[in-house]
């Protein structure tokens, strides 16, 4: 019999009863990829970083594509356009809407929360992700809301 001390209670159950001891898990692979695309480059961050199967966005406000001026009209376009931003990141990398795990927002202005959410939840017809969200000032470009999303990314 193999010296229990160091197998897990799991092995050291299944020796017990006769069993091979189950193989021990492929190591995974934590390389750190920073994405930064032309539109953002210069800034002092990434759009994204993907680490192993996970995909962790910067927050994302409500510039036009490839610029970086947002589109007028505020809270409700503001969102709609943070979202295809954030769409087009996740597509860009391997993932989708639909893979998004987590989102935390962060508003200008709480009271603007009701005309977000109308827009926010446009996105995710199916199933939400977990969410947080708390009143910000000061946001990027006098943004009035800013979201980062975490996401798996690759084979299902």
């Amino acid at each position: 019999m193999p010296n229990l001390r160091f197998l897990s209670p799991l092995a050291v159950g299944l020796t017990a009863l006769g069993c091979q001891q189950p193989p021990a898990p492929a190591a995974a692979d934590l390389t750190l990829q920073h994405i930064t695309s032309e539109a953002m480059a210069g800034l002092p961050f990434s759009d994204a970083v993907r680490v192993g199967d996970m995909l962790y966005l910067s927050g994302n406000i409500g510039t036009a594509a490839n610029t970086q001026q947002l589109v007028p009209g505020g809270i409700a376009p503001e969102t709609r356009q943070t979202m295809e931003n954030i769409k087009a990141t996740l597509e860009a990398n391997g993932s989708s809407l639909d893979r998004v795990i987590r989102c935390l927002v962060m508003l200008a202005d709480m009271a603007e929360w009701p005309a977000m959410n109308e827009v926010y939840v446009t996105f995710f017809p199916g199933s939400k992700p977990a969410r947080s969200a708390f009143g910000a000032s000061g946001l990027a470009l006098g943004a009035r809301v800013e979201i980062e999303c975490t996401a798996t990314v690759g084979p299902r």
